[in-house]
């Protein structure tokens, strides 16, 4: 797997897989990116450069670990791209890993092409998903045999109570099987890496809604139908942030929206990114 030095000394690994333009890929969690797969195939129509951030899969920890913080981590894109020496760079971010892209985006507006945000996490423009939204979302699901034991679970969770996270995994696809079941496993967020993430400092929401409203990059904001984590609702209302962006509700879909349809999502991206 290839390594490259991150500014402060620290080596980070990523993968590649498929043939044509690059499309540097950033995960959520932040966990192992091997989550990631290769997106249900878009690697057949993409050169995917897929990072394993800082402390998480084949990447070093960091000696000093402030460095996790989202904001901190914008470096580290910058130093992959000049490692693979791109003038410019095609980005996608899944879940928290789009509080990244985007503010690369912010400060790197002219080096990047076109900017693609799935199922994306929305603090750095500090968007939230309230407790109805989720709940609406969860009970159109009711249906499901797994539903009694998720729903309790994510009502302690929203009403403060603690609550069990695995319980509620099943909400997060748009199907629960044996398959589903090893990829949450397989996805854990690194627990320093996650914990340190939005410490204090690592957004500033006004400052990238500014920034964003002038970014000239396409993007495409793509949401699961059933996605408790990134619902339609606010997605719908980070798109409209961007000056050029195009949204897309994937039906049938949840977090993992190349897990519950592949065929749309890479009919999808690729017909955004030509």
């Amino acid at each position: 797997m290839p390594t490259f030095c991150a500014p402060d000394g620290t080596r980070l690994a990523y993968r590649e897989t498929g043939h044509g333009t690059p499309l540097v890929c950033v995960p959520g969690g932040p966990a192992d990116s091997a989550y990631l797969g290769d997106l249900g195939g878009l690697s057949a129509y993409r050169r995917l450069i897929v990072l394993d951030l800082r402390g998480t899969g084949r990447s070093e920890p960091p000696e000093d670990p402030a460095t996790y913080r989202c904001d901190r981590l914008v470096d580290d894109i910058e130093a992959l791209r000049a490692h693979l020496a791109l003038p410019g760079i095609d980005l996608l971010g899944h879940s928290a890993g789009a509080n990244i892209v985007t503010q690369y985006a912010a400060r790197h507006p002219a080096r990047v092409g076109r900017l693609v945000l799935v199922a994306p996490g929305s603090r750095a423009v500090g968007i939230a998903a309230t407790g109805e939204e989720r709940r609406a979302l969860a009970h159109s699901r009711k249906g499901e045999p797994w539903f009694p034991a998720a729903y309790a679970a994510l009502e302690a969770i929203t009403q403060g109570q603690g609550g069990d996270w695995d319980a509620v995994a099943p909400f997060f696809y748009g199907r629960w099987d044996d398959a589903t079941a090893r990829h949450h496993a397989d996805s854990r967020p690194a627990d320093e890496a996650a914990a340190r993430f939005g410490a204090e400092g690592a957004f500033t929401p006004d400052a990238m809604r500014a920034a964003l409203a002038t970014l000239p990059a396409p993007v495409l904001l793509l949401a699961g139908a059933f996605d408790l984590n990134s619902p339609p609702a606010p997605t719908a209302e980070f798109a409209g942030l961007f000056p050029d962006a195009t949204l897309v509700v994937q039906p049938g879909a949840a977090h993992f929206p190349w897990l519950d349809d592949a065929e749309l999502f890479v009919a999808a991206v690729e017909r955004f990114l030509g």
